[in-house]
């Protein structure tokens, strides 16, 4: 018996404030040392490069501007249909019984289409005398990371492994947004680029993409994309190449 005394309600918990390794705050930290990156690249290079570069860029102003509607037309892809027809192409190639061996094969393919392999890339450049290859690789990676993340962020698209609770993952739960995929952005960018520059035959540039177009499955595989991240990454990736493309055009005349 209570003599109508009657109990506290006790106070719902109050939300822990989000802290400084939250997932948004550590996605605006690594857009912010991306830009860092890209300024200071930027203010090394010399007066008539970034003059070549404005340059390129103006006259293509329509492949820029393509380019925009693009990222915001991938804002639409995001509906219900498509969807499903996401989640059960995911399903037939994710979620399988597959060997050990061809895991570990994949996940080392997928690696190719990080910063790290773009970084090693850079360095190989330098050391072979390729130095305004390497400095468009520079510049390239950091502004498709830049544009990635802002899309990433814009869409805010959970990866499958936190959708679907069967999905596999190989490897580690990479953090951060889906849609698209870095990784497939970034190598789709880096075969385009090799293809324009060493001027390579059918063959040759038939194997790079292929190579490209691996790395791009592997996120599926992995567990760490759906299929229209990885699509959406292909068309940045080319469009970015083929960007790069143009600005060496300049870039030649100028023997940098």
């Amino acid at each position: 018996m209570n003599n109508g005394v009657r109990k506290p309600v006790p106070e719902p918990p109050v939300p822990a404030r989000p802290s400084l390794g939250s997932a948004p705050r550590r996605r605006l930290v690594f857009v912010l040392l991306l830009a860092a990156g890209l300024v200071l690249v930027l203010v090394r290079l010399p007066g008539d490069a970034r003059a070549s570069l404005w340059t390129a860029l103006s006259a293509q102003l329509g492949l820029v501007v393509l380019l925009s509607v693009f990222a915001l037309l991938t804002l639409s892809l995001v509906w219900a249909a498509g969807q499903r027809l996401d989640t059960r192409t995911f399903v037939l190639f994710n979620m399988r019984v597959y060997p050990l061996w061809l895991d570990r094969c994949m996940w080392l393919a997928t690696q190719l289409g990080n910063m790290l392999t773009a970084l090693i890339a850079v360095l190989i450049l330098f050391a072979l005398s390729y130095r305004r290859l390497a400095i468009e690789v520079v510049l390239g990676t950091l502004t498709l990371w830049l544009l990635v993340e802002i899309i990433k962020a814009i869409t805010d698209r959970d990866r499958p492994f936190l959708a679907l609770d069967k999905a596999r993952v190989v490897g580690w739960r990479e953090k951060g947004d889906s849609f698209p995929s870095g990784h497939t952005s970034q190598i789709f960018f880096l075969m385009t680029l090799f293809v324009h520059q060493f001027q390579l035959g059918l063959l040759a540039s038939a194997g790079l993409y292929a190579v490209a177009a691996l790395v791009g499955f592997t996120r599926i595989y992995v567990g760490a994309h759906y299929p229209r991240d990885v699509i959406a990454g292909v068309v940045l990736g080319s469009v970015w190449g083929i960007l790069a493309m143009t600005v060496d055009g300049y870039w030649v005349a100028l023997h940098f």
